[in-house]
């Protein structure tokens, strides 16, 4: 019976309209009866999400944070609004490595082969 609105001809969805507003006009009746107010019916095109807001506080221990990462990448020392609880002493990182001239040239000449059998093989990518 579970069907989506697209799927639904114009009838039917006339006959689905008439009889929610057959049961949302019961339900005012039933709670006149009762001597209570009807509860709001929800509109199904007014769904609108509560946008998130993030405090001020978290914001700057967030950018606080992203800043030591950052200078902990570039080897620098920073001093933060906030300190954040400090981790164990990790080993130091390795420096980047510099490819050499001669190392660059011996890599060059490798995938040049390597594009050379892929072609003679009849391929268009390794």
């Amino acid at each position: 019976m579970n069907q989506t609105l697209s799927s639904l001809s114009v009838a039917q969805l006339r006959q689905a309209i008439a009889i929610r507003e057959k049961i949302e006009a019961l339900e005012k009746e039933l709670a006149s009866i009762q001597g209570v107010s009807p509860a709001p019916v929800p509109a199904a095109s007014k769904k609108t999400a509560k946008k998130r807001t993030m405090s001020p506080e978290a914001r700057a221990k967030i950018a606080a944070s992203q800043k030591a990462v950052w200078a902990k990448r570039k080897g620098k020392k920073t001093t933060s609004v906030q300190a954040a609880p400090k981790a164990p002493a990790e080993p130091a990182s390795r420096p980047m490595r510099k490819l050499s001239a001669a190392g660059r040239k011996r890599l060059s000449a490798l995938a040049k082969a390597r594009w050379v059998a892929a072609r003679t093989a009849g391929r268009t990518s390794l």
